[in-house]
This record gives structure tokens, sequence and C-alpha cells, in this order.
């Protein structure tokens, strides 16, 4: 089993490499408090532009800690499938298992997209908590599954806004003729998944006239988080990195 890694909010530089620097609070409260670390244990940074720091804890305090330096390793595990997944906003926890589990299928984006049938994303100062939680649960999906580029979350955009320029994807519709199997190779797609009760006619109608291919997924009607790591996990298999 690998070091804990932890994502550092602050460009880190290879000038830290054999020097002793002191850890974010977030990083002491999880590495300290949660995992229960201590002096000599390994841990790896990341501050989400890509590499990895790996590090040993030096000296750990109540409330702080320092960590020695000991190599940058210019590791990456991004796909060399470049996907977005435009995702109907769906009820909290729903959201975050699927952009939890979208991080570690390798997905590049995360578009909250808000259609006739999606739940209620909330304005002001609560939109943008959320929208933050949706980040910080963007970054500990990396944290987890090893990657050191973290997906952009972007802000939640109306389906019709987003489709307003060329797609090139798919969006799941149960009466479609085509399977995703039928497409031909891709190296870049757009996903869009509907919320709980689906996409209308008229959004898959939108979506197919801005350039998107209508897939259907088998006979089975699937819920949001099934129907989108259902399609994560297909187009890896078909054209990214599960092949």
């Amino acid at each position: 089993m690998g070091a804990p890694r932890f994502f550092v909010d602050a460009p880190l530089s290879r000038a830290i490499v054999g020097t002793e620097i002191a850890l974010p609070d977030d990083v002491v409260h999880h590495a300290l408090r949660v995992l229960r670390l201590g002096r000599g244990d390994d841990i790896a940074l990341f501050d989400g532009t890509g590499g990895e720091y790996r590090g040993t804890i030096e000296r750990a305090g109540k409330r702080d800690a320092w960590a020695r330096i000991d190599a940058f390793d210019a590791v990456d595990r991004e796909s060399a499938l470049t996907t977005t997944l435009a995702q109907a906003i769906v009820a909290a926890d729903t959201m975050d298992l699927i952009m939890r589990h979208a991080v570690e299928l390798g997905v590049a984006a995360i578009q909250p997209v808000v259609t006739e049938r999606s739940a209620r994303f909330p304005s002001g100062a609560h939109g943008d908590k959320r929208l933050a939680h949706w980040r910080q649960v963007a970054r500990a999906g990396c944290e987890q599954c090893g990657r050191n580029r973290v997906p952009a979350v972007r802000d939640p955009v109306p389906l019709a806004e987003w489709l307003s320029h060329p797609r090139a994807g798919i969006v799941f519709d149960a009466r479609a003729d085509a399977s995703l199997a039928s497409l031909p190779p891709a190296t870049g797609i757009d996903v869009v998944v509907g919320p709980e009760g689906g996409l209308t006619d008229r959004e898959v109608a939108h979506a197919v006239h801005a350039g998107l291919h209508a897939v259907r997924v088998g006979p089975r009607i699937l819920r949001a988080d099934t129907a989108a790591l259902s399609a994560l996990a297909a187009v890896n298999l078909l054209w990214g990195d599960f092949r």
C-alpha cells in the first residue's frame, strides 16, 4: 500500500526537494487527527498540476507538523481519453457519489447542468458553498485514487447554455437506435447524463442538434448515478485506459 496522499492548495516547487516544510493546517488535521500518522511516517503531496512529492513526517505537534521532502515523482495517471461529464444536478448525496467516482474513472472535467427535471441549485452564498464542497470532493477523490491532476468542477449552467456550443459525445436515450459500441473511436468525448426522471424529449433533441449522439444502454432504466458511472466506464473500455 502506498503512502497516504494529500492535496496541497498552493503551488509546490521542485526547489522544496531536500528541505523541510511546514504542512498546511488541513493536511495536518487529516494526517495527524484522522489517519493518526506521526514522526517517521511516509506521505505524498500534490498540488493538482502534475506529479507528486514524496516525503517523511519529521516533527509533529498538537496543531502543526513538518515533513522532509525527499523526491519529486513526475508520475501521470491521467486517461488518454479526455472526458467531460455534463451531469444534471441531482440530490446532494447522489451528486457527491457521482463526482467522487467520476474522478476515480478518470474524467477530465465535470460540468453540472440545470435541466427541466434536475434538483434545484441554491443561489448566492449557499450555491457557492455547494460548489466549493463539490470541488473538495474532487480533490479528495484524487487523494484516494492516485491522480495528481484535479479535474475541473465548473460553475453550474443551464443545459441549453452548455449546448449552445458544438459538442462531440453522447447523450442517453432509451429509444435510440445506436449503441455506444457503434460509434467511431474518440480521443475526447462529452457525456451528458440526465437527472432522476431523465432528460425531456426536447433536451435530448437539443443535445443531438448540438452534435451529440443519442445512444441506448440496454433495455433497463438506469438511475442517474448508475448511468453516469456506466457511461464513463464504457467509454474508458472502448477508447480510454481500460483497454
